[in-house]
């Protein structure tokens, strides 16, 4: 292979991977991308995991800010779960509440149409209260390191939803979550989130070895957290829609913080 067609093969991958990157941000989050920039949804799946990190990384800086303003701890983890919700745009909160509406209906034929209304019932107003309540009291009672809290969170349930696209099918034709299945994600795109995610783990006990059984919390807890939601939500429906993949981002979230406060 010459220099010249090396060189230009490492600028199309680099190229290809910047605008995956691009989609996955514009796609996740509601944080803005230039309108210059080229978008490539195909495949934004398996960037989920590293747009969670980030996320929580701003989240961070953002609970560290208002630490230093001497906000009580409380208050600025209220205002922290707040900006959850704003930079991702509701986007898995409201698959969250839309899964909590459809598990409600007693009759299974029925829990599809139901999910794909637009009107939120009292099941998924509850679900969207105790998720938002159980982040914000779990957060609450994390004294130290709560940026690796946040990042480990949104991480691993990004994780977690990329398990559930690979490994079960998905019910609709059509919807947001459509375009992850069509990308056809294979067992091997877990790796690089995973990698990732463990660094974070490594990173705590490098920082601080007392800290082990909290690092050791986030990759087990995690892990089993993200994979366990994802098959309950397959088990009740049969299978996964794109708001059952927010169920599995929301609930793996909330519940791995409140893992983390008794470790």
């Amino acid at each position: 292979m010459s220099h010249r067609h090396w060189v230009r093969s490492v600028r199309q991958f680099w190229h290809q991977q910047t605008s995956t990157l691009a989609a996955a941000i514009a796609f996740y989050t509601c944080l803005p991308v230039p309108i210059s920039w080229t978008l490539a949804f195909r495949g934004i799946a398996r960037l989920a995991p590293l747009v969670g990190v980030a996320i929580g990384g701003i989240l961070g800086l953002l609970d560290a800010g208002l630490h230093l303003l001497g906000m009580p701890i409380l208050t600025r983890s209220a205002l922290a779960i707040v900006a959850w919700v704003a930079v991702t745009g509701g986007l898995h909160l409201d698959g969250a509440m839309d899964t909590a509406d459809g598990l409600a209906v007693p009759d299974p034929q029925r829990r599809l149409e139901v999910m794909s209304d637009s009107v939120t019932g009292a099941f998924g107003a509850m679900a969207a209260i105790a998720i938002v309540l159980l982040k914000t009291v779990a957060l609450r009672d994390i004294d130290s390191y709560r940026w690796l809290a946040l990042m480990a969170a949104a991480g691993w349930g990004r994780w977690g939803q990329l398990v559930a696209i690979i490994c079960y099918p998905y019910l609709k034709p059509t919807g947001k979550g459509a375009i992850h299945k069509e990308s056809n994600p294979s067992a091997s795109d877990l790796i690089p989130g995973f990698v990732l995610l463990l660094g974070l783990s490594g990173f705590l006990v490098i920082v601080d070895e007392r800290s082990w059984l909290m690092a050791a919390g986030m990759v087990f807890g995690g892990s089993a957290i993200a994979v366990l939601t994802g098959a309950w939500f397959n088990h009740k429906l049969g299978g996964h829609t794109g708001d059952t993949y927010g169920a599995v981002v929301e609930w793996t979230e909330a519940l791995l913080l409140c893992l983390l406060t008794g470790l």
